[in-house]
């Protein structure tokens, strides 16, 4: 069983479409529930983490800012 390794920022891919048409969002919060915002209309939904790993089809992590 593989766990994916999500974090905040992060952008799914998920295998459904929301009903406004957009498969990507964005996560914005990380735990036993998972919180994400569509990236096509802004609507935010609080999922399971087992219900929402089993609807990721792709993961594109966050782009990391470095301090130097």
């Amino acid at each position: 069983m593989n766990i994916p390794k999500i974090s905040v920022g992060d952008t799914l891919e998920l295998k459904k479409n929301h009903p406004c048409g957009s498969k990507s969002f964005t996560v914005a919060r990380i735990g036993s529930d998972i919180r994400i915002i569509c990236t096509g209309c802004g609507r935010d939904m609080t999922l399971p983490r087992e219900k929402l790993e089993k609807a990721i089809k792709k993961i594109h992590p966050a782009k990391e800012t470095t301090n130097d």
